[in-house]
């Protein structure tokens, strides 16, 4: 399945395709579907949300704190846990997620410094800390960043 061929479920689209308001031979004359009176039979009904002049839902319900769009969840890991690698072996983050030491990745994986590392390893993630970067070089490991 693709784009192209996406189509929806099997009576869930009603037709659109007929005129309101044109004699009661169509079906749909006189009132054209709107019933009798009242405000929605009248053009320019309410918007979504009005509630006849009281204070709508959405003012009512009290707005807190700032959820900054461009902030990213960064999945941060201490060095000890790269310890179950092999010496010189290639970390990623798909082979983090395959040892178990990462279960949702989100935006990006960090390496931090804590705890020590005894293997030469090369590490390629989105992101390092500088003290978890210089004991990896120290070590004759890369630490690349993706």
């Amino acid at each position: 399945m693709d784009l192209s061929n996406l189509q929806p479920a099997e009576g869930s689209k009603h037709s659109d395709n007929f005129r309101r308001g044109r004699g009661h031979g169509s079906g749909n004359g006189k009132t054209a579907g709107k019933g009798h009176k009242g405000q929605k039979a009248r053009s320019g009904a309410p918007r979504p949300g009005f509630e006849g002049g009281q204070m709508p839902l959405y003012r009512r319900i009290p707005k807190r704190g700032f959820k900054c769009r461009n902030s990213k969840d960064i999945v941060g890991i201490n060095m000890s846990a790269l310890e179950v690698f092999d010496n010189g072996a290639d970390v990623t983050v798909d082979t983090l997620i395959e040892k178990g030491i990462v279960k949702n990745p989100r935006d990006g994986v960090k390496i931090l410094g804590g705890g020590e590392l005894t293997k030469k390893l090369n590490v390629t993630v989105n992101a390092y800390s500088a003290s978890a970067k210089e004991k990896i070089e120290a070590l004759g490991g890369k630490a690349e960043v993706m």
